[in-house]
């Protein structure tokens, strides 16, 4: 019996300790900080990738979300010196670095190997995913972001038009 619960007090001291350093390796001000108005609050580390991403990719178009398009996709539209039919020209290093770090961290892998990479936001599975029960003019045009999303110039995809 007292080996039993002695036992039992090393097992829930251990999982506190645990428990303990799980907590100190979160980034509390991510946590503590308000709503910034965009797709998620961006810790620190990431915030200059986000920050060259929206100058360099979101002032010919509304910028994207990295959650919505596989890290593939991506991967693939960093170095296209031929985008959607327009010369633009790839970013220098380190700058494209700084941007992948952001992109890779924050979009998802395919799902499957399987899986063709999407270049257009109607045959992502992740933006399906996001969009349940919300029909969705095809072809998408991001134009039409601003028509759900009132806010998508500013890259916050969290307000919404009321129906």
């Amino acid at each position: 019996m007292i080996l039993g619960l002695l036992l039992l007090l090393w097992s829930v001291g251990w999982g506190w300790g645990v428990s303990q350093i799980a907590r100190s390796q979160v980034d509390r001000g991510v946590l503590d900080r308000p709503h910034i108005g965009t797709v998620d609050p961006i810790p620190e580390r990431f915030r200059a990738g986000q920050q060259l991403y929206l100058e360099h990719c979101a002032t010919c178009h509304v910028g994207i979300p990295p959650a919505v398009l596989p890290t593939e996709t991506w991967r693939e539209l960093l170095l296209d010196e031929e985008h959607y039919g327009t010369r633009v020209e790839v970013l220098p290093s380190p700058q494209i670095y700084i941007v992948w770090d952001y992109l890779q961290t924050f979009s998802r892998p395919k799902r499957s190997a399987e899986e063709t990479i999407p270049y257009r936001l109607e045959y992502s599975t992740y933006f399906q995913a996001l969009h349940p029960e919300v029909e969705v003019p095809r072809p998408i045009d991001i134009k039409q972001c601003g028509t759900c999303h009132p806010n998508a110039v500013e890259f916050d995809f969290r307000s919404l038009v009321r129906r």
